[in-house]
């Protein structure tokens, strides 16, 4: 399928696709072998996608891989109409495989994106912007991790201080929603 005819009927954006495919989404992959339907190094921007056309995006273990995470999230933003949903999964500091994968070159904390929602001072190094709705700190199974996680999510400052090291998270979940205008 040409993906300019798939930007023309489907609303989602499907970031490093890889080897999920998904029907419904306009599917980006850098590997030619996953058959996405565009294939884009999403480090070169600007990309070939048009202004304010999706509604819902889904970066799950992607931006982790690119060089400029502020650019990558300027960029879903232009590629975004009003109020369009982004789910973003990314490694958490301090889990293991953040720093196992040779391929990562960022590690995220609960915080990380509040840099582009204006809820922190140092918010003005991009003009993109966007209201989290949810974010969660995530965890692997286990009655000990289930504790850890309640308290981790309900204090997340808390956690990231002074208990990430000795119970470390797996990672983070996010869902912001874009703000134009």
């Amino acid at each position: 399928m040409n993906a300019a005819n798939a930007w023309d009927s489907r609303t989602i954006l499907h970031l490093g696709a890889g080897k999920k495919y998904h029907p419904e989404a306009v599917n980006v992959d850098l590997v030619v072998s996953t058959n996405p339907d565009l294939v884009h190094n999403l480090d070169v921007t600007p990309w070939p996608l048009p202004d304010g056309h999706f509604r819902e995006v889904w970066a799950y273990d992607v931006i982790e891989h690119l060089t400029d995470v502020v650019r990558t999230m300027e960029e879903i933003h232009r590629v975004c109409a009003d109020g369009a949903v982004v789910k973003i999964t990314v490694p958490h500091f301090s889990c293991s495989n953040a720093f196992t994968d040779p391929t990562h070159r960022h590690y995220f904390g609960r915080f990380s994106f509040d840099y582009l929602t204006g809820e922190n001072d140092l918010g003005f190094y991009s003009r993109a912007r966007f209201r989290r709705i949810m974010s969660r700190i995530i965890f692997r199974g286990g009655f000990c991790n289930k504790a850890i996680r309640r308290l981790a999510n309900c204090y997340p400052a808390w956690y990231e201080s002074r208990w990430a090291w000795i119970f470390p998270a797996w990672f983070l979940y996010f869902e912001l929603e874009v703000v134009k205008g």
